[in-house]
Parts: C-alpha cells; structure tokens; sequence
C-alpha cells in the first residue's frame, strides 16, 4: 500500500544527513529515507494552508492520542496528567540532568550507547560513568555485577537508560528492566529511560516500557518518547516525558520550562496526534519493510563481507558492524570507506564501550538505496 521503495531526492532540502558531496551516499544519522504517513502529510498541508502560524497551545487531543497509543500498542496505563510536552528528547535529556543532579555527580551509561547522551552529560558538568554491556558470540548483554558497582558508587545520581538500546538493537525484556529498577532504587538512582525507538522492532516483538514493569520502577523513573524516530519527522521538534510520580514530575516540568524546550508548534503538536491516532498501518507497513531490509543485509554481509557480522538487533532501523576482523579501528576504517566508495557511515567511537570495533549503517533507505550501500561497503573492504 505505502511505496517504501520509491527513491527520493533529498539533496538541497536543508538535510542534515544529505548535505554531502555529490559521489557520497550518508547512512549514517538516524533520520529515514521515508516520506511520513500520508496521514501526516495531508494532515500539515491543510494547516499549513491556512496561512496564520502564531503561537500554538498544546492540542487538545495531543495527551489521549499518546496514552492511547502507549495503552494499545505497549500495555501501559498511561494518564494524561502524567505528560510534560518537550521539543525533543535531547533537551529534555540535559534539562532533566541539570535539575535532578548537581555538578560532578555521576550519571550512568551502558556503553556502547547514543553518543548524544554524553553531551548531554559532560555539556552540563556530569560525570559520564560507563558500565560496559557484555558482547561475545555477536550479542551484548548487561554486566550486572559492574551495572550495581556503578549505581553504588556514592556519587551516582541518575542511570540513563536506552530501551530499546542504541545502537545495538537490543529489546531488554521484563526480568532484565527490573532487575535494572530493583538495583536502582536500591541505590537511591533515579532512572530516565530513553524510549524513542521503542516503535521499530522486528514483527512479532514487542518492547516493554520500563514504568510497566512494576509500581516502584515507575514511581521511581522519567521515561522520553516521541513519534519523531517512528514516523520520520524530527525536524518538527515534537516529543514527551512522563513520570507517575507527581513530585518527579513538577521538578521534571520546572527543568524543560526554565529551559525554555517545553513550548511546542502547530506542527509539532499535530503530527504527533495524527501519527498516533491515524499512523498504524503505514507503520505496521514500515518494519516489515524495515525487517527485509536487515535480513538483507546481514545476509549480503555474511555472504558477500566475512570480515565483518553485523549485530542482530531486533529493534531500531540501525545495524551494528563487527569489524574488528579488518585490524582497523572504527575512525580509521569510516575515514577510508568515505574516501574510497563515497560510503558515509557513523563511527562507532562515539557510542564509547567497545564502539571503536564497530560501524552503525542506518538501515531506513529504499532497498535499491541499501543494495548501493552494502556494494560499497564491500568494494570498500576489499580494498584494505
């Protein structure tokens, strides 16, 4: 129904990601080579038509259109009242660290993860502490037994959770996310959970949001979501955060607000009300596409490129490379691959833990688009 396949051009439309030399193909930033919905689409341009953009008051059906989403599709009962609207999830992120925690307290990662959330922490006088997932036989998995070390550590503050994880695509299940809360509190750490991918998985699987998994984990954690990632549409600026508990939750608002990331667009909040209310099919259409295209190029990897493996991730429209077959490091090797094929891929260095021996290609392209890039990619290798 919905053409996934058409190829379009995106060159000299402001892109962010396509803003590279002519001979250059950027797989790299997490942005889809997809129009949105069409829902959303005809949704804009008929606001758009009207001529007046002034300042916009939240959408009245912008709390429901998420709760009733999250409901349906994740099994949580979430409330209205529990919403805070934010422009993004990164400014939510740093504004949330700035207000939960002081100047040189511990924030906890487990690499390799989002390089943004770095930024996010060191930009505001944080301290990054790493607590490496465990990877042998192509998967990752937590290393509890140094997670808890992280969290008792007397000057950590906030674990920053990724679930689904990026970049490797990990769904963490029930038993996984609390035990992470149980630890937690424990420790008297507050968990906030990035959950914006939490739409692209493999059909069949389902991810669990960490404020489902019990009372405590919820009262006990800020979660960050949005449509942006699932139906393509960052640049409007659109997102949430929800926390059960009401005290969490004014210190929450009071941080996004004193930032000044909590006041939305026309645009922004109608394309997340459209896209919950109306985008279900064209994203049920989406990651079996989405799905074809990983099966395909792990099979063409595994293949065509024995010297790399690709990671099987069961969410997120990213794939993880293994490339530490080659001897070279990550910013070597996606130096090389740019120079000689043109191949634009995100180094894994930034993501910290074992990132260095890794490549993120984003997967979220017309399969005629995916086919170039793994030809790249191994006209690339051959040549080392």
């Amino acid at each position: 129904m919905y053409q996934f396949d058409q190829v379009i051009d995106r060159r000299n439309t402001g892109s962010l990601k396509w803003d590279v030399k002519e001979n250059e193909l950027p797989m790299w930033v997490a942005d889809m080579d997809f129009p949105t919905a069409p829902e959303i689409v005809e949704a804009i341009t008929q606001r758009a038509a009207h001529g007046i953009y002034g300042y916009a008051t939240e959408d009245t059906r912008w709390a429901g259109a998420y709760c009733d989403w999250w409901n349906r599709r994740h099994g949580l009962n979430l409330q209205e009242d529990w919403l805070v609207f934010v422009t993004g999830v990164v400014p939510a992120l740093s504004a949330m660290i700035r207000k939960l925690s002081t100047p040189g307290e511990n924030v906890v990662v487990m690499t390799p993860v989002y390089s943004c959330f770095f930024n996010c922490i060191l930009n505001n006088g944080r301290n990054a502490l790493e607590s490496r997932l465990h990877y042998e036989n192509g998967c990752y998995s937590i290393d509890f037994e140094d997670l808890e070390k992280k969290l008792q550590d007397k000057q950590t503050r906030i674990l920053l959770l990724c679930n689904p994880h990026n970049p490797t695509g990990n769904i963490w299940d029930r038993e996984t996310l609390l035990r992470i809360g149980e630890m937690a509190i424990a420790n008297d750490v507050l968990v906030i959970s990035d959950e914006i991918h939490c739409d692209i998985t493999l059909p069949g699987k389902e991810y669990v949001p960490f404020a489902s998994v019990s009372k405590e984990c919820s009262m006990h954690s800020v979660t960050c979501v949005a449509p942006t990632k699932t139906f393509n549409i960052a640049g409007l600026h659109t997102a949430a955060v929800f926390t059960e508990n009401p005290h969490l939750r004014h210190k929450v608002w009071r941080g996004i607000n004193t930032d000044d990331v909590g006041e939305g667009t026309i645009f922004s909040y109608m394309a997340s009300t459209i896209a919950f209310e109306k985008g279900e099919p064209w994203l049920t259409e989406l990651n079996q596409y989405l799905s074809e295209n990983r099966h395909l190029a792990e099979e063409f990897i595994d293949t065509q490129i024995p010297s790399l493996y690709m990671v099987r991730g069961e969410a997120t429209y990213l794939g993880w490379i293994d490339i530490r077959k080659t001897g070279k490091n990550a910013e070597e090797l996606s130096a090389f691959l740019r120079e000689k094929t043109g191949l634009f891929l995100s180094s894994g260095a930034g993501f910290r833990g074992d990132g260095d021996n890794f490549l993120r290609l984003n997967l979220a392209c017309p399969r005629v688009t995916l086919q170039d890039g793994l030809e790249r990619l191994k006209k690339g290798i051959a040549l080392l």
